[in-house]
């Protein structure tokens, strides 16, 4: 591991408490098919922090997905455990929301109704939320587009309006697979300044796959690094990179070194991302 203190400005200088989340010998094997059992996980073991910023990074098909289900409770592990605050998690609930690789908004509802979408589902007063969706669009960028439909909109938008629906029930957690793997290179970029404003603003603890070392590095304080199937958790970095950030801190030779460690890392298993 690559040992590095953070410096009391940076954002994860935060009071030393439970772990939000405590993932413990985490294995999962899915069962059947032609190929017999398929071990996707395998012995995955961590702590994080309330408020923390967290990227997955690895080989593809190496489980990242996967663990991200089990944090969300969508997955029950075949052997180990999970627990939120202390207490094992075992069915998705309100106190977190997963931002997918797609945006799934439904074609026939406005991006408003699509927002409200979770609120509906959980049968509660949907005008108590109106003005909390309409504010979440504005903060993603999308002020005047309520009344839009999916198609009108970009995928950048589209993957925007996703995000404030994720944030309407005020999630603790917002877990993120591989949201922006999509789109071009100039709105990825807008997208992972929109996640650490989003971040900075919200104090919520933000779990993100990617296959993009650069975009790990930027957006997190830590870097979970796995191994190709079965899925193993091999290395962990702090990134001790000021907050905030801007796409400045991508050219320091900070940056560089830290991307050049976990491309060794990833080199060393097998794998190579940007």
């Amino acid at each position: 591991m690559l040992d590095v203190e953070v410096p009391a400005s940076s954002a994860r200088a935060i009071d030393a408490r439970q772990p939000i989340i405590s993932a413990r010998q985490v294995t999962q094997i899915y069962k059947g098919g032609s190929a017999g059992a398929v071990t996707a996980l395998s012995n995955v073991g961590f702590d994080i922090e309330q408020g923390e910023l967290i990227s997955l990074v690895g080989p593809s098909g190496c489980g990242k997905s996967t663990l991200l289900r089990i944090l969300a409770g969508l997955n029950r592990p075949t052997a180990g455990t999970v627990e939120l605050h202390g207490r094992p998690r075992l069915e998705p609930g309100p106190e977190t929301a997963v931002v997918f690789q797609q945006p799934i908004l439904l074609p026939w509802r406005t991006i408003l109704e699509n927002v409200l979408l979770p609120i509906e589902f959980r049968e509660l007063a949907l005008p108590a939320y109106r003005t909390r969706a309409v504010e979440l669009l504005a903060s993603v960028g999308l002020d005047g587009f309520e009344n839009r439909y999916p198609h009108e909109l970009s995928g950048g938008m589209q993957q925007r309006a996703a995000i404030a629906r994720a944030l309407i029930q005020d999630p603790e957690i917002l877990l993120m697979d591989e949201p922006f793997g999509a789109l071009d290179a100039m709105t990825r970029e807008q997208m992972n300044l929109d996640v650490l404003r989003i971040w900075r603003e919200s104090r919520k603890t933000i779990i993100f796959v990617t296959h993009s070392i650069s975009e790990a590095v930027f957006l997190s304080q830590r870097v979970f690094v796995m191994s190709p199937r079965p899925g193993r958790l091999t290395e962990i970095l702090d990134i001790d990179l000021p907050f905030p950030r801007s796409l400045d801190v991508i050219n320091t030779d900070a940056f560089g070194r830290y991307t050049a460690r976990i491309r060794g890392l990833l080199q060393a298993i097998g794998d190579v991302s940007s």
